[in-house]
């Protein structure tokens, strides 16, 4: 079975002297569960794996008889060290409560149980790691499948990982693309929505929120202002409630709403937005065109080639954190821009021979950024981009 890199992360990691509470994030359907079970079947130690997914959410006390039978085993056969593994976590109320109550009494009293959680929701997992388990936590960040891992694995060519995306178990489904929509509207659009966000936040019009994610997947690698979308909206009500329902997408790892880049914080965070999915599975998959049907038709296909390159920055910028912005002034433009730890990266996507790369000279004598790259027609090879750790670029 095809091992991601965070297979050795994670095995290193509960190889490790008990030290921290390991917690392994990322979208649903990238394949954490799967990672975990290969690690635990090549673990020489004992543990134990449990999974909140049909537990009903206020029953916290759950997480307490998970320990309790970790515990229970360990007396039972003399255990020195244990690793105890609870799936979908997130699902269970108060649960970073009861985490922390256990993991202290086990500090407290030297006990050999090493922790590692598993969670799809990104917003429900980092506001119970803020709220009561700060200082004894790692995370590991998973994020959507690369090209490389799509060709490895599934044989992708390019063209079919720029339009069908990157989630693995979408891919044996692409040959029957009715069924490949279904999956991916169902397991996840439907399930990330419905189950992540409505679940846990108050939503006054939660088909606004549907319809504020379908609007701006379809103008994915495009710029839009809020007030635009208003007019394309049923109920819309303001710009402010726009707002609030795209940074829900983007802690959910559906999409993001890029600001421009600005060394004026005020004048970045007031910016015109620009859509970005995380997987361009999210974007095809409302898109009316056949995958032939795209490839035929250019100014489709720039679309859809200019918003995969984002989807794997974007990506990218979760699992390493580093933060992506675009530029715009006037007539020039630039892509895409990443900034981290003052280092700039500007990034100009070039799907065709007829795109004008005017806006990156501009941007360069502007800014200076450390690096400046053209990716596509007569610049960095498309595929090489989609294959290099971006890391590298600062």
């Amino acid at each position: 079975m095809y091992k991601r890199a965070e297979y050795q992360i994670i095995k290193s990691r509960l190889e490790e002297p008990r030290r921290f509470i390991q917690v392994l994030m990322g979208p649903r359907q990238v394949g954490k569960s799967t990672v975990v079970k290969q690690v635990l079947q090549d673990y020489e130690g004992e543990y134990l794996f449990f999974s909140a997914d049909n537990v009903p959410a206020t029953n916290s006390a759950w997480i307490s008889d998970c320990w309790s039978s970790v515990r229970r085993l360990m007396i039972a056969k003399e255990l020195t060290s244990i690793v105890l593994v609870i799936d979908e976590i997130q699902k269970i109320a108060n649960w970073s409560e009861v985490v922390k109550k256990e993991w202290d009494h086990d500090s407290f009293h030297e006990i050999g149980i090493k922790v590692l959680l598993l969670g799809s929701s990104r917003v429900l997992l980092e506001k119970g790691l803020s709220e009561s388990l700060s200082g004894r936590f790692e995370e590991i960040r998973m994020t959507h499948w690369s090209y490389p891992e799509m060709k490895d694995c599934f044989g992708f060519t390019l063209d079919q990982y720029l339009f069908f995306g990157s989630y693995p178990g979408a891919a044996p489904l692409i040959k029957d693309e009715d069924r490949y929509q279904q999956y991916i509207q169902s397991s996840i659009i439907d399930a990330t929505i419905n189950k992540d966000i409505l679940m846990d936040t108050p939503i006054g019009k939660p088909a606004l929120l549907r319809q504020t994610f379908e609007l701006a997947a379809a103008y994915s690698g495009q710029i839009l202002s809020l007030n635009k979308m208003l007019g394309s909206l049923q109920d819309a009500g303001n710009t402010t409630t726009l707002a609030g329902y795209i940074n829900l997408l983007n802690e959910s790892a559906l999409l993001c709403g890029l600001q421009k880049f600005s060394m004026d914080t005020a004048r970045r965070k007031a910016s015109i937005p620009k859509f970005q999915v995380y997987n361009n599975a999210l974007k095809t998959v409302l898109n009316p065109l056949t995958f032939e049907q795209a490839l035929l038709d250019r100014k489709a296909w720039g679309h859809l080639f200019e918003s995969g390159i984002g989807a794997y920055i974007v990506s990218q910028s979760f699992a390493h954190r580093f933060e992506v912005y675009y530029w715009r002034e006037r007539n020039d433009e630039v892509d895409f821009i990443l900034k981290k730890k003052g280092t700039v990266v500007a990034i100009e996507v070039k799907s065709n021979a007829e795109k004008n790369t005017a806006g990156l000279s501009k941007f360069k004598e502007m800014f200076h950024p450390t690096e400046a790259l053209v990716v596509g027609d007569g610049g960095f090879p498309v595929e090489e981009f989609l294959s290099l750790d971006l890391r590298k670029l600062f």
